[in-house]
């Protein structure tokens, strides 16, 4: 496979045999996978970690994977979902991909064909989260930034040193300015794959920029939460 090392995968399979094998060949392709067997669990699984891909059977306990895959769309998570079934009729495809599935694949499939198909979402989900780069200086209403050197001077004239996560976090919102950036996607491009903070954790740090650069932190200009979907910068 190409470059998709680290690449992390939710497994959502009741049939205990293909779960295992599923897992076993996809760790082979060089995938971190993580393994549930019915749908509330893959609800929880999503709201605890960023996943690249999700490969979700439909036939599931507790919720089936029509009512997992909406209830993940309502949430406001993109992540690329692949859809497993055991029935062949073109009805369950078509309800799968209207309730937000991006693919589908009918059992039993060939495994060539499955890892074809899970490499080209995750390449496809690689290539739409890539925003253009800024430059390591930027900025905004009277701060000045040095991403290279986590510093930064507010319009105040004051001397700020940004912590790593601080700076990551803040390019990050920049980057995606007036765009609301998705709790996920800051676990995936922050915090990586193995800590994962709480929403409040990341609301105080947007409460830590507001106070280093808004004119009135009370009544923000730039940093922004937008209750239950992400973050946003605005100039």
């Amino acid at each position: 496979m190409t470059d998709f090392k680290k690449a992390s995968i939710l497994v959502v399979e009741d049939e205990e045999h293909l779960q295992g094998a599923l897992k076993l060949n996809l760790e082979l392709e060089g995938y971190e996978v993580s393994c549930v067997s019915d749908g509330r669990a893959a609800l929880e699984k999503v709201e605890e970690e960023y996943f690249d891909l999700i490969l979700l059977d439909i036939m599931l306990p507790e919720l089936d994977g029509f009512e997992v895959c909406e209830n993940i769309r309502l949430r406001s998570i993109d992540t690329p979902i692949l859809m497993l079934s055991a029935r062949t009729g073109s009805e369950d495809r078509v309800t799968g991909l209207k309730r937000g599935a991006d693919d589908y694949l009918t059992k039993p499939f060939n495994l060539e064909e499955l890892l074809l198909r899970v490499e080209k979402l995750i390449e496809k989900n690689k290539k739409l989260q890539e925003k253009s780069s800024i430059a390591e200086q930027y900025e905004f209403g009277g701060n000045k930034i040095d991403f290279r050197a986590q510093l930064a001077v507010n319009m105040r004239g004051e001397n700020i040193s940004l912590s790593k996560k601080e700076t990551m976090l803040l390019k990050l919102l920049i980057e995606y300015k007036n765009e609301v950036v998705s709790r996920e996607k800051i676990l995936q491009s922050v915090w990586g794959y193995q800590v994962y903070p709480t929403t409040r954790t990341i609301d105080n740090f947007i409460l830590n920029f507001r106070k280093y650069f808004e004119t009135d932190p009370r009544e923000p200009i730039h940093f922004h939460s937008v209750r239950g979907v992400g973050y946003k910068f605005s100039l």
